[in-house]
This record gives C-alpha cells, structure tokens and sequence, in this order.
C-alpha cells in the first residue's frame, strides 16, 4: 500500500518512478535522485547522464560541508553540466547528514573539545558512505564500473582522499582545496591527508587558490603523493575574489564552488579525459 501509494503521488506530480534493485529512482528533470545503504544508513545521491545509451565513466563527486545548511539538499547541477557535457556521468552522493540521508549531521558529530581526532572520524565515515556509492553504481548498466573517477571540494576533498587512499576502484582523483580551511588548526588531521595521499595509487590532482586559507595542504597532500611514485599534479590558481560575500575569512576558497567553473572547469576535464579515455 505504501508503494501504491508513492507511485499515484509520484505520477500525479509529473515524476516517472522505476524500481532498481532495491533503491527507488525519482526523475527529476535532467537528474534522477537515488537511494542506497551504507552501512545501517540510507544515503540519498543525485545521478545525472550525458546524452547517448552508455556505458559511460562516471565521476563521483564529493560537495563540501555547507556549514548551516545540511539538511537542505543540493543536486550541484553546475558542477554536474560540466562534467555531462563532456561524456561523463556523475554521482553526488549527500553523505550521512546532509540532504535527506541518514546519520548525525557534522556539526553534530564534530562539535566541542578537541575537534580534530572528531573531525579525522568523520571524514573516515563520509569515505564509507562513498565506498558503498562504488558498490553501488556497479550495477549500473549504464556506468561503466571500470573508468571511475572521483572529486571533492573542501570536506569532499578530504573525504575523496580517504576514499581513494582505500581501494582500487577509482582510475583518478581531484582534490579541490581538501583541508584548507582547518590545516593549520589540527596537526591530525594533517597526519591524515598525508598518510591518504601516501597510500594512493592512481593520478591524482590537487587544486587549490593562492589567497585560501593555506596553500600547505595541497601542496602537502600533492608531495605525499609524489613522494610514493603516484602521478601527482597541482595548480595554484591566481587569488580568487567572489562575487557575494563568503562564509569564511578566505575568498579564495570560494574558487571552488560552481562561480569558478570557468576558471578550473578545462583542467578537471583536461585531467580526467586524460585518465579515463583509457
């Protein structure tokens, strides 16, 4: 009856509903919001498609924290056109806490005492919540699970890290400014980007602006990287200005979110035709 039930809301609401396995697809315009488990937690993700039958790469993309704002869902069309208009297919998982999946919200999880071995964690249990994204777009026909990437900006650069540093699954990763914002705060956390970046395997780029908080975790996370034989790759774009005022006291860090496409837009496509047309 409850299915029943969703089906006639969802038809009269102009939505097409389609079983997949276990998950439930909603389409909404040019994106279809899909559910799986991770762990005891349902996670809510955004799956958007280039035109044409596929199998097509896939990129997995990592948002940022939202301070404020994580139960209100984001779908990043922006981030997801430019990625679709060149050929790839992209997930956007809403990590435990954000959006309408489960769990703890960050703030919740990391607020009081000493945040960074909380911070450490967390970052640890959103890169699970990506892992399980892995398992579950292998079931995907229209995925092609052997050319996957992933991508992260701020939070979503940490969690691609930890991620990447944990399997074999991903072809390349792009780190977009992963720990700018609390490097200089937390000596463990640093210990933790740079034990990740150690560990990973594939081509991996790190960007970041000259006026962010600190260029040091790129450019550290881009040494560690280095350092064990992984191709490695950064840009330090020009200071970055945005055009309304920014939560935090580094404009530049804001160079990452979708105002900035035309500035580092060409090098994330660059980077993953150059890995993923293989």
């Amino acid at each position: 009856m409850k299915l029943h039930a969703l089906l006639l809301a969802a038809v009269s609401a102009g939505l097409v509903l389609l079983a997949q396995g276990s998950s439930v697809v909603l389409a909404q315009g040019d994106y279809a919001t899909v559910f799986y488990r991770s762990g005891a937690l349902r996670i809510v993700a955004h799956s958007y498609r280039p035109a044409g039958t596929g199998p097509f790469p896939l990129v997995i993309y990592n948002h940022g924290a939202r301070t404020g704002r994580e139960r209100t869902e984001q779908a990043f069309p922006e981030i997801a056109r430019l990625l679709t208009d060149a050929g790839y297919a992209v997930l956007v998982p809403e990590r435990r806490g954000f959006g309408k999946s489960e769990g703890s919200t960050l703030a919740e999880d990391v607020g009081g005492g000493d945040r960074g071995p909380k911070l450490v964690q967390r970052i640890q249990a959103e890169a699970d919540d990506v892992l399980a994204a892995v398992e579950y777009v292998k079931n995907e026909p229209s995925v092609d699970a052997r050319r996957i990437a992933i991508m992260g900006y701020s939070l979503g650069g940490m969690v691609t890290l930890s991620a990447t540093s944990r399997t074999d699954a991903f072809m390349a990763a792009i780190n977009q400014a992963g720990g700018a914002l609390n490097w200089n705060q937390y000596p463990v956390l640093q210990k933790a980007l740079l034990d990740a970046a150690g560990k990973i395997r594939v081509p991996l780029l790190s960007m970041v602006a000259e006026n962010d908080a600190t260029t040091a975790a790129a450019r550290g996370v881009h040494g560690a990287a280095q350092t064990r034989g992984t191709p490695a790759q950064l840009i330090i774009y020009p200071p970055f200005t945005p055009s309304l005022p920014f939560p935090w006291n580094a404009p530049g860090h804001a160079l990452f979110t979708p105002e900035g496409i035309g500035i580092w837009g060409r090098d994330v496509v660059a980077f993953l035709d150059t890995y993923l047309s293989r």
